[in-house]
C-alpha cells in the first residue's frame, strides 16, 4: 500500500477512534480497498473487490457505520442504486459521471475555473431558495464508451 493510501486509511481510522467507533478488521479492509478503488461502488461491487472476505451482512453493517460516521459518502446513481466511496475530506472534491445503461460510475474533476463557476451557480441557486450553500455535488449521466 502506498504512503498516500496508508495515510488516508490512517486518517479515517483516527476519525473513527475520535468518534468512539472501533476499527474492526472488516472496516479496515473496506477502507483499504476503497482507498485503491476508482470511483464509487455498489455494495455488490465492493463485495467483489473484497473477494467475499467479509460476510455480506457484515459488509452492509460496515458500510452503514462508516457512512454514518462520515468516513464514507453514500449517494444514489441515476438508477437509484446506492454507491459508496471515501468521503471528500479524505480524497478531495470531485464529481461523478454515470452510464445510464450499465450503471458504471467514474470520478471526474473540473478545472479550477469551471469549479469556481459551478460554485457561483450553486450559491446563486441556494440564495434564491433562501439557503446558504455549504457544498455541492454534480452528477452527470450519459452513455459510456462500451454502451454507446
Amino acid at each position: 500500500m502506498s504512503a498516500q493510501r496508508r495515510s488516508t486509511v490512517d486518517l479515517a481510522e483516527e476519525h473513527l477512534r475520535r468518534s468512539g467507533v472501533r476499527t474492526t478488521p472488516a472496516r479496515r479492509l473496506v477502507l483499504e480497498k476503497l482507498s485503491r478503488a476508482r470511483g464509487p461502488h455498489t455494495a455488490d461491487e465492493i463485495n467483489i473487490i473484497l473477494r467475499s472476505a467479509v460476510p455480506l451482512s457484515s459488509l452492509y453493517r460496515t458500510l452503514s457505520v462508516l457512512s454514518s460516521n462520515g468516513v464514507l459518502e453514500r449517494f444514489h446513481d441515476g438508477a437509484g442504486v446506492a454507491r459508496y466511496e471515501l468521503a471528500e475530506w479524505l480524497t478531495g472534491h470531485h464529481h461523478h459521471i454515470t452510464c445510464s445503461r450499465c450503471g458504471s460510475t467514474r470520478d471526474i474533476d473540473f478545472s479550477q475555473e469551471t469549479e469556481t463557476t459551478i460554485r457561483r451557480f450553486a450559491d446563486q441557486a441556494g440564495a434564491s431558495a433562501g439557503f446558504r450553500v455549504t457544498g455541492h455535488r454534480l452528477d452527470l449521466e450519459g452513455l459510456c464508451s462500451q454502451c454507446r
